[in-house]
């Protein structure tokens, strides 16, 4: 529909921790946040799963693993710790990767819940087998909209975003074309657009009604880490701690929702999309 912007706000993460899953949660009840994507492997995983079934309006998906945390496929074995050891082990067959993701969305749809998006840590599924793996199991399950982790310009937003952090987000646009392709064979969609991956743990309510501004016409897809940061966080391996308050403080915040509506922007669930 032309001039129509939508947003779906999705936090990532869900089932990492239970102080993450409380922030998600709140992000959700006192916020703008629409949906999350659940780690079948993460150590709060039950604890996601009771959240998630007392609140049937927040979109679920699935947040495939296959950096960090144990594997599903061959229990007892962990996963590769970074993604240069994931590239390793897909190049030397050591990880079966369509296996291990079956096992995860399996686990997750044994625990009652039907997916309604999916998406990967760290990005993985812009390596080629594991998007096709990822295609193929959303064809099979059912699930259509899959995560396009090409980000926005961010049109001078006074976030501080390292450089290093910009250039990888180039180096993501120079595979889009091949990306889009295979997520079509398989029956398989994407948002029009996509945000976050630039200012993770960098934004507060000032950036966010920034980016709100900033929006183009369809739907966008802006991702997030909110979460409490109490013992339980700061104990896990994230580089996203003290972070995650600051990202749930701006998503709770009642500006951010007044420049939704004075922008005229929609929130929208991935069940019922307005294209």
């Amino acid at each position: 529909m032309a001039g129509v912007r939508t947003l779906s706000v999705n936090a990532d993460d869900f089932g990492f921790t239970r102080d993450v899953n409380s922030g998600i949660i709140e992000a959700h009840t006192r916020g703008i946040l629409t949906a999350t994507t659940l780690m079948a492997n993460g150590a709060a995983f039950d604890d996601a799963v009771r959240l998630a079934h007392a609140h049937p309006a927040l979109d679920v998906g699935v947040h495939f693993v296959l950096v960090g945390g144990p594997s599903l496929a061959r229990p007892g074995t962990p996963l590769p710790a970074s993604v240069p050891e994931l590239l390793m082990a897909l190049a030397r067959r050591r990880l079966d990767a369509e296996a291990e993701l079956r096992a995860q969305i399996r686990r997750i749809v044994a625990a009652g819940i039907q997916p309604t998006h999916l998406d990967t840590h760290k990005h993985t599924h812009l390596v080629p087998a594991v998007l096709g793996a990822v295609a193929r199991l959303g064809e099979e399950f059912g699930v259509r909209w899959v995560r396009r982790p090409f980000d926005l310009p961010l049109h001078g937003s006074p976030a501080e975003v390292p450089l290093a952090t910009r250039l990888v987000s180039r180096a993501f646009r120079g595979v889009r074309a091949q990306f889009h392709r295979k997520l079509e064979r398989h029956g398989c969609a994407t948002t029009d657009w996509f945000a976050g991956f630039q200012i993770t743990g960098r934004y507060g309510a000032e950036e966010l009604i920034h980016l709100i501004e900033h929006l183009p016409e369809g739907w966008t897809e802006f991702m997030t880490h909110p979460g409490h940061c109490t013992a339980e966080l700061r104990a896990a391996r994230t580089r996203l701690k003290e972070s995650r308050e600051r990202e749930l403080r701006a998503l709770t915040d009642p500006r951010v929702r007044d420049a939704l509506i004075r922008r005229g922007v929609q929130l929208v669930s991935y069940r019922n999309p307005i294209r």
